[in-house]
């Protein structure tokens, strides 16, 4: 596959290989050059060597809709 790099330095990069990454708009990508001088692209987070994000089990859980007067009241003990 040959595609052309745009005046920005911008390439589309193709359906079968953004299928095949699960790429999706807004996706973070890395790119890297491996020892032979090929570039290697990979989701980004896909990679197991990333430490794992210990707020991310939590994230999105809280089934309560705090208003900021209250949730401050709350953390400093003011009734």
């Amino acid at each position: 596959m040959t595609h052309t790099l745009t005046s920005k330095g911008q390439v589309t990069i193709p359906k079968q290989i953004r299928d095949a990454l699960d790429l999706a708009p807004g996706c973070s990508v890395e790119f890297a050059i491996n020892r032979e001088g090929d570039v290697v692209i990979h989701k980004a987070g896909a990679r197991k060597s990333r430490k794992p994000d210990r707020f991310e089990a939590a994230r999105g859980k809280a089934d309560i809709k705090w208003r900021t007067d209250d949730l401050m009241a709350l953390l400093r003990g003011e009734d």
